[in-house]
């Protein structure tokens, strides 16, 4: 029920709204300022509204870090007007650096990104069917695109920026979260060799089982990337906020899915396939 309601009120955010693309997606300017002082946001809007810029600018400010992200490309007039009011007005021993994506290379990172996203997925597929078979690798490649789709769904319902460190956060939950899944795949595989496997509930009773005796194992491990993720999403720099918290969200919602999604979704398909039919006793004389 959880997965439902985040995946639909996902599709309509996204359909309504779309996502809340960075700079490396869409053309504009990024100026990262450094300076000796703590500066606040207002400080930083009156230098942009004094040098004529754009009012629409993304400020983030109030520690002596300040990015200021533009919707149009900046010309060198109009960055050197920039840096000259903020070094009269707030600091003139600032540096800066500014990076500046058009819209042709914003759409080259837009399609390698997803490029990157779907040879993964398909990675992911034929080693899991080719280790296992092709239920389990369905069973996984479902949980992947869950646990991708959910966190999409959070930034865009949350309009949290993506950009290119949001995309290296969904290939690495996509890599956890696999790795979570074949952990517990090969042990419904091992113990199905010491099951009946004839019927719906000896199957239930292996996926159970099998479960339960790597929970400890998966929780350990996803508390332990866990804090680390938290750690650099508090303590972390504006830079990386976005990977953390793409990844703080990822990896709850990679081991859900690969207790509660995968497991039970190979049990519902293994449990339609039809049971093999006995061998004939052999005639004795």
């Amino acid at each position: 029920m959880f997965s439902i309601i985040v995946t639909l009120a996902g599709i309509i955010s996204l359909s309504v709204f779309g996502l809340n693309y960075g700079v490396d997606f869409r053309s504009g300017s990024n100026v990262d300022i450094s300076v000796s002082k703590v500066v606040s946001k207002e400080e930083v809007a009156k230098v942009v509204s004094d040098a004529k810029l754009d009012q629409e600018a993304n400020i983030t400010a109030g520690s002596t870090r300040i990015n200021i992200r533009f919707p149009e490309v900046l010309t060198d007039t109009q960055v050197q007007t920039l840096q000259t009011t903020f070094n009269s007005q707030i600091d003139p021993k600032a540096s800066y650096e500014v990076n500046t994506v058009d819209t042709e290379m914003a759409k080259e990172l837009e399609r390698n990104a997803l490029l990157a996203i779907a040879v993964a997925s398909v990675g992911i597929v034929i080693y899991v069917t080719i280790r296992f078979e092709w239920r389990f690798a369905l069973s996984a490649i479902v949980a992947l695109l869950h646990d991708a789709f959910l966190v999409i769904s959070v930034f865009s319902i949350l309009r949290l920026e993506v950009n290119l460190t949001f995309i290296v956060a969904i290939l690495t939950i996509i890599g956890f979260s696999i790795n979570d899944t074949i952990v517990i795949f090969d042990r419904i595989r091992e113990n199905l060799r010491f099951a009946k496997k004839q019927t719906h509930e000896d199957l239930e009773d292996v996926v159970n089982k099998s479960v339960s005796q790597t929970m400890t194992r998966s929780l350990g491990t996803v508390f332990t990337v866990f804090i680390a993720a938290f750690a650099l999403l508090v303590l972390g720099s504006e830079s990386i906020r976005m990977f953390s918290l793409a990844m703080v969200i990822g990896l709850l919602f990679g081991t859900y899915s690969s207790i509660f999604i995968a497991s039970p979704l190979w049990l519902a398909l293994r449990s339609k396939k039809k049971p093999s039919a006995p061998k004939p006793a052999k005639a004795t004389n």
